[in-house]
């Protein structure tokens, strides 16, 4: 039985809400992120970057005091307002090839505890522990964590039903999405949609997982404190099937002392290996690997497909990371061994080969993304994905909607 709440949210106001959202901000180039900060004095990113105008390096203690101060500037200024009452929202994000629907809520910390909420993926404490910080010393949060559940005929059909009244916001990017807001606000209809919830039963975080963790620290330190926000933390909820999950897939800088005709020799122990030569060849199915190596691709076939005795095993990043990266290619450590970076398979698989064309990576491996099916099951049985295993849209906008602490 999952718990979801209203709360008194704080957003932008009807006329600035297309000035003020901005994507996350480690999305934005360099270039991109001066023009925002420059020419747009709403961008939620001077909330984000307050230093950004005297360009000086300051201490995480001050910066999270200024993000604090930039916040209730922009409240003061009524660039940003509150909801007299909780609410609930319906969110919905449309890009070019997918529309994303789902209700943002509070999300209860007891039910994460008690693994009502589950998760797939391990986390770093240094981060949880900063981002703890952060919501401390801000007292806001406005990155809910993407949480799915399971397809549910009512809830879709009571979601397209309010669709149909007026919204709240309606705008586009200049990334070309459509963004669209609606307000819960009905007694009745908040009450019918937690009691939905309830009858449900598992919630499975897609992404978010220091977001959450970092949550349930401060939880645990200011407890006594009585501050019932504390119990819950902002979560966009959507369908199971609905969220797109795409691979991460890996360059490597160098083949560990190897010549090519060396690890193509070890590759063929567990794979069948065919020269792709320029074709831009993906995998299409599980146990499938791309790789892209002096010029040319090449596709890799798992020999032995039923070998393996859990899910975590037969993972095609577990694999790859199992009789790949570790054994032959040296890589022991996939978060912090500067030898792997990554690229979100959202991204061309020509990224991938201008990248390595380039010379500073040697090698890189596409893989299959992974299904959702299989990270219920992961979280289920309390398993954790290999870092950088999945990269999951959709993307919520900062500044759309904060949860205060």
């Amino acid at each position: 039985m999952a718990k979801i709440i209203p709360f008194k949210a704080v957003r932008p106001t009807r006329d600035k809400v297309s000035l003020v959202t901005s994507r996350s901000y480690d999305e934005y180039s360099p270039a991109e992120l001066a023009s925002q900060l420059d020419f747009n004095p709403f961008s939620f990113l001077h909330v984000l970057n307050p230093a950004y105008v005297n360009q000086q390096k300051i201490g995480l203690e001050k910066r999270f005091k200024l993000v604090a101060q930039k916040y209730n500037d922009f409240k003061e200024e009524v660039v940003l307002i509150k909801e007299e009452k909780p609410v609930f929202f319906i969110y919905e994000i449309e890009t070019k090839t997918q529309t994303f629907t789902g209700i943002i809520a509070g999300t209860s910390i007891e039910d994460y505890q008690n693994n009502v909420i589950k998760k797939h993926e391990d986390t770093l404490q240094y981060r949880v522990e900063l981002f703890k910080d952060y919501l401390h010393r801000t007292g806001f949060n406005t990155e809910p964590v993407l949480i799915t559940y399971p397809d549910n005929s009512e809830l879709t059909n009571w979601i397209a039903e309010k669709k149909q009244s007026d919204s709240l916001y309606e705008f586009s990017t200049t990334k070309r999405e459509k963004h669209i807001l609606w307000k819960i606000d009905n007694p009745d209809e908040i009450v019918w949609l937690q009691q939905k919830f309830q009858e449900i039963g598992d919630l499975y975080i897609a992404d978010g997982h220091h977001r959450s963790a970092s949550a349930e620290l401060l939880y645990e330190e200011d407890k006594a404190s009585g501050n019932e926000n504390l119990n819950y933390f902002m979560s966009f909820l959507i369908a199971e099937s609905n969220v797109k999950i795409y691979e991460y897939n890996r360059i490597i800088r160098d083949l560990n002392g190897h010549s090519k005709e060396e690890f193509l020799s070890k590759l063929s122990n567990d794979f069948w290996i065919k020269n792709k030569e320029q074709e831009l060849w993906k995998p299409t199915k599980k146990f499938e690997f791309g790789m892209y190596l002096d010029g040319e691709f090449y596709s890799l076939t798992l020999k032995d497909e039923h070998s393996f005795t859990s899910i975590l095993e037969s993972l095609d990043a577990q694999i790859l990371y199992e009789k790949v990266l570790n054994p032959i290619l040296g890589i022991e450590d996939l978060r912090n061994d500067e030898r792997i970076d990554y690229i979100p398979g959202k991204q061309s698989i020509v990224t991938i080969k201008e990248v390595i064309d380039e010379g500073e990576f040697e090698l890189g491996f596409m893989l299959f993304p992974t299904d959702i099916s299989e990270i219920k099951e992961l979280a289920d049985n309390n398993l954790i994905m290999p870092p950088k295993s999945t990269y999951i849209d959709p993307k919520f906008r900062s500044g759309l909607v904060v949860y205060e602490i």
